[in-house]
């Protein structure tokens, strides 16, 4: 037989037609939801809720100005986020999952269309892989599998844990995947694809690709441990050749892993997550109902009517041996326990507690219970088992009745959905044989699953979308557009810099605007950047991996922002100002920073004095406690008292700014009144101005704190405009600068000594040469990179090279060549044995 012909018989193939039926109606069955929903692409309502909105939408239009050449950076350095960031970890972790690379086929404000596709053509092919590799599991009906694949493919985690995370999704793709290499182990062969398969499932999304891992290799053990017919030497050597695949396979990937181990160490450290115990062993079954989400913090793991039945007779299905459903069951109970021991879920987890969910491994859970459903639908459960898995299933939801994740739409689901699938599957064994039978149940049985999926969907989306942490963020929209427009009219990189400024579309605005900002999101945001930022006066939320720009004249000025969005005096929209600025690069005498106060940080790298600190004194109000340099200690103010007051005086016109970082409370005075939501170390507030100092010289500022506060020992700096324009007028500058992907070069005056300020943070990976010389790796200056120029200098040169990379392309070379040693090997032994001699067989 001709290969083309093999080929064309595997194209009109059962399998693939199953496999496809699976995905288009899993990805229908979404689809329809999300339409009578009226969410986007169907409807006005935004599907970008939490980091999809404020991370991966901004993360998905960079990626598109990365493909269309459209930026100025490239996949080493993101120029237009944090004042300069690393961003090969942010593309490995973010942005791998295949079906992200369509971004580029669609225009740049179409942007959350193709990341909805990530989405979708996930939920495809999850239900499409997991279909086949039912198949694997134990014979059947392929069309059945694709019934059950479909519940798989819009399972729980789906809705409420991955959907708004497109690079989880790939997970979901990754368990069967492995599941099918894991199979080739067992049968001893296809090692080469097997390993690939595995690369394939770490480098979409090494995080939920270890889980899926994980879980692939518990079935694995398990189909050993059933595999009564093999020596144990035979079983080792299964896992064995398991355990080399995965090995292999994580080494081809190794740049990835490397550069994000790298990248994660020297970020932000992320606010301390505890894990507040185990939910309550009802809450937990009611899990396996579908249509709702629960109030509490529990594993999403229901995969529908069909699947939960079907799981549930598995115990009562004499046609399977009593030793595999006791096995397969206590699979699904150590995985269920698993995911609720605090050991085991920081193994599932890569060894630290998630801030979130701590449950995001809970897909691994749906996959094995559509295993063990398939196990008992392909030995076509009897009466008796599929009254005792009914049976099951009214117990579970009456102990879940009261629960906060079972609403009305479960006890339809449940009710209508499971009798239709009792009634079908019943159908299915008394009439096994009949083939117009089976038809009919299996179309009956399909437009069951597709409608409980759609009403399962769209139960979940409603509820979800009822809590206020799931509002959606704007991200593209007539205004965020707007400011995209005027950004780019106004683009002069690397001679400025465009800043978005007030954050108000999402939380990587720089990347979804095209801007070159100091707001930055990200699991790598640089501990260097967050730092520098926060010590000049700039905010942060989620102790710092999400940062801000700078809200004041002289922040801006010393990362040469010339143009920035404000929404202060519009709340409707934004208005575009303009302001003097630092060029990128200074000269300064090299002299050791004042390190004092916010303020004389901003001095000393303006190298000028622009501000005024005001002896302040408490003159109202509950007393505060002075701590010397370490600051204040605010009472809270109780009701119906004055509030606590500090005065004091500064020269008559100039503008007086207040600075409490973590003051949590009312801000008052000059004018001013505002909000403040600091909160150590997890939120911190900005410099914010109060108001022009009249001609008394009077300062004043009144504090309002519902709790015990700190503020700084110098709060209160008095701002001079002039001094600005004239420190701005009088600083040594490069007289041009050029910029590429990851390089940066300026020239100099002749002659140049001290020190060259980048306005750059001084990241680990950057390397910097003077005059054509050595590189070595930068200063940093209170945070900046900083290139000492000796006696004199009339150029630097400066390129980032990714930590880790090196390494990891030379560990993957490795595997690479592990690889391609098994893939030779195999392919002699195959030759070897098609030429040896046949020896005739004497005729008797």
């Amino acid at each position: 037989m001709s290969r083309s012909t093999a080929l064309a018989r595997r194209l009109r193939s059962p399998e693939l037609g199953a496999a496809a039926l699976a995905a288009v109606l899993s990805m229908g069955a979404y689809c329809l939801a999300m339409a009578i929903r009226g969410t986007y692409p169907f409807g006005a309502r935004s599907r970008a809720v939490n980091d999809l909105g404020n991370q991966f939408v901004p993360f998905h239009a960079h990626l598109w100005d990365l493909q269309h050449g459209n930026t100025t950076g490239d996949l080493v350095f993101n120029w237009n986020s944090g004042f300069g960031a690393p961003f090969l970890a942010d593309f490995f972790t973010y942005l791998m999952n295949p079906f992200s690379w369509l971004v580029g086929l669609f225009p740049r404000d179409a942007v959350n269309f193709p990341v909805f596709l990530v989405t979708l053509l996930s939920i495809g092919l999850g239900a499409a892989v997991m279909t086949y590799f039912l198949g694997r599991l134990h014979p059947g009906s392929p069309w059945l599998r694709a019934l059950l694949g479909v519940g798989y493919g819009v399972c729980a985690w789906v809705l409420n844990d991955g959907s708004p995370d497109p690079m989880w999704m790939w997970g979901l793709v990754s368990l069967p995947l492995v599941g099918i290499a894991c199979d080739w182990c067992l049968a001893g062969r296809r090692w080469v694809l097997g390993t690939l398969f595995v690369a394939v499932a770490w480098a979409g999304n090494f995080y939920t690709g270890a889980m899926a891992t994980i879980g692939a290799g518990l079935v694995l053990l398990v189909r050993v441990v059933l595999a009564a017919d093999r020596p144990v030497r035979a079983r080792l050597l299964v896992l064995g050749r398991a355990a080399g695949m995965v090995v292999t396979g994580v080494l081809l990937i190794a740049p990835v892993m490397f550069v994000g181990l790298k990248a994660s160490k020297s970020s932000q450290p992320a606010p301390l997550a505890t894990y507040g115990g185990p939910p309550g062993l009802t809450d937990y079954l009611a899990q396996l109902l579908p249509g709702g989400r629960s109030g509490l913090s529990v594993p999403n793991i229901f995969i529908g009517v069909l699947g939960l039945l079907l799981v549930a007779s598995l115990p009562f299905n004499r046609r399977v041996g009593v030793r595999e459903r006791v096995v397969w069951y206590a699979l699904l109970l150590l995985v269920a326990l698993s995911f609720v021991w605090e050991p085991t879920i920081l193994l599932w987890h890569g060894l630290a507690i998630p801030n979130g969910s701590p449950y995001r491994a809970a897909f691994v859970l749906s996959g094995m219970l559509t295993m063990a459903a398939w196990v008992s639908l392909s030995r076509r459960p009897d009466l008796f088992a599929l009254l005792g898995g009914a049976g099951v299933v009214a117990l579970v939801a009456l102990v879940g009745h009261d629960r906060s994740s079972v609403h009305s739409t479960t006890w339809v689901l449940v009710g209508a959905g499971g009798a239709l699938a009792l009634a079908v599957l019943w159908a299915l064994d008394r009439w096994h044989g009949d083939r117009r039978v089976g038809r009919l149940a299996v179309l009956v049985l399909a437009f069951g699953v597709v409608a409980g999926t759609t009403l399962s969907t769209y139960s979940a989306t409603v509820i979800r979308d009822r809590l206020p942490f799931f509002v959606p963020r704007p991200t593209i929209s007539g205004p965020s557009l707007a400011a995209y427009d005027v950004l780019r009219q106004h683009d002069d990189w690397p001679a400025t810099r465009t800043d978005p400024g007030p954050h108000e579309f999402a939380s990587n605005d720089p990347m979804l605007l095209a801007g070159e900002g100091g707001s930055y999101y990200s699991s790598y945001l640089p501990a260097t950047t967050a730092e520098l930022l926060h010590d000049l006066g700039a905010g942060w939320f989620i102790q710092g991996r999400h940062t801000l720009s700078p809200a004041d004249p002289v922040g801006r000025a010393l990362f040469g922002v010339t143009t920035y969005l404000d929404s202060s005096s519009d709340p409707d929209g934004f208005t575009a100002k303009h302001a003097a600025a630092a060029p990128l690069v200074t000269v300064h005498p090299s002299a050791k920073p004042d390190t004092g106060s916010v303020w004389s940080r901003q001095e000393s790298l303006l190298g000028a004095k622009v501000y005024e600190i005001p002896q302040l004194t408490p003159t109202a109000g509950p007393r505060p406690t002075s701590h010397g340099s370490s600051g204040w200690s605010v009472p809270a103010t109780p009701r119906g008292s004055a509030w606590t007051t500090f005065t004091g005086s500064c020269t008559p016109g100039t503008t007086a700014f207040f600075y409490g970082p973590w003051f949590g409370g009312t801000v008052m005075g000059m004018g001013a009144k505002y909000e403040s939501y600091g909160r150590q170390s997890m939120t911190a507030m900005p410099i914010r101005a109060l108001g022009p100092v009249g001609a008394d010289g009077r300062v004043q500022v009144q504090l309002r704190a519902p709790a015990a506060a700190q503020i700084p020992a110098a709060p209160v700096g008095c701002f001079d405009q002039a001094a600005l324009t004239r420190a701005l007028g009088g600083l040594k500058g490069a007289t041009a600068v050029s910029s590429g992907g990851h390089t940066l070069s300026a020239e100099l005056p002749a002659g140049s000594s001290g020190t060259a300020l980048v306005a750059v943070p001084a990241v680990t990976g950057w390397q910097c040469s003077v005059d054509g010389g050595a590189e070595h790796p930068v200063q940093s200056v209170l945070g900046m990179i900083g290139v000492p120029l000796g006696s004199g200098a009339s150029r630097i040169s400066c390129t980032y090279r990714t930590p880790g990379l090196t390494a990891g392309l030379a560990v993957g070379g490795v595997g690479l060549a592990v690889l391609a040693g098994v893939a030779v090997t195999a392919r002699l032994r195959r030759r070897h044995h098609a030429e040896e001699p046949v020896t005739p067989v004497p005729s008797t």
